[in-house]
């Protein structure tokens, strides 16, 4: 995936709120990734472990990323041990914080991640070869969506080691005072500077809508990748339209 965004291909992920392995198995196929949520979700690291499983088990080569609840060491340790490939960090807002998001994602002497033969080193069988190579492959997505951020992007994106940032709409525009208005002068002129910012170090710069009008939007912006939907707004989509077509042609 890495690679990927550094080419300039096109990289589409999906979002998982809900718990089921089942979900994260369905919306694997048609995605490059899957973000398995653990900061607005009462998932659990087994939670992020069975999903996991179960993007590695569906078909396609979807990789699980988890995002973390913070810029927690101990937090990103634990989740990157149930072998997702990589985290999202949400709230980094300065290029001290982006360095510790990727001292936590590295093992030493790079890092501080703890080592351990956890699922990601596939319990021990492949221990030495995980270690040598994790540094290299786990993927570390930081978020920007503050105006300090915002601010400070530019700092943020040349950190060695981060491979992407992530702007946050929900929460960005509301840090601007324009919540969900994702077309307003301020919310543009923001994600156009992480834009330039990422654009200057290299760095990709990625965007989440939750339904395909706020996708083509935000997508329409210079993005070099997308979320392009989160299960819960699917499920709700697909309820209301059913229902709706249901009662139309009963009232018929």
């Amino acid at each position: 995936m890495r690679d990927a965004l550094r080419s300039g291909d096109p990289v589409v992920g999906i979002w998982a709120s809900l718990a089921d392995p089942a979900v994260a198995e369905l919306l694997a196929p048609d995605a490059d990734f899957v973000i398995l949520d653990t900061e607005h979700t009462p998932n659990s690291l087994e939670t992020v472990t069975d999903c996991a499983r179960a993007v590695d088990a569906a078909p396609g080569d979807a990789l699980p990323l988890a995002r973390v609840p913070w810029n927690d060491p101990v937090r990103i340790k634990r989740v990157l041990d149930t072998g997702v490939g990589g985290v999202m960090v949400p709230m980094v807002e300065s290029a001290d914080e982006a360095e510790a998001a990727v001292e936590a994602c590295r093992y030493p002497p790079g890092g501080m991640r703890g080592i351990a033969a956890a699922r990601a080193a596939d319990y021990g069988r492949n221990f030495e070869a995980y270690v040598e190579t994790a540094n290299q492959e786990v993927l570390t997505v930081l978020q920007v969506e503050t105006e300090a951020g915002v601010e400070n992007a530019a700092d943020i994106a040349a950190v060695e080691g981060v491979d992407a940032l992530f702007v946050g709409p929900a929460d960005l525009s509301a840090n601007l005072g324009v919540f969900a208005e994702w077309s307003s002068p301020e919310l543009q002129e923001a994600i156009a500077a992480v834009l330039e910012a990422g654009e200057a170090a290299g760095t990709p710069v990625g965007t989440l809508g939750t339904r395909p009008d706020e996708v083509r939007t935000l997508g329409s912006l210079g993005f070099d990748f997308l979320i392009a939907g989160v299960d819960t707004a699917m499920l709700l989509d697909g309820v209301a339209d059913a229902t709706a077509a249901a009662r139309e042609t009963l009232g018929n």
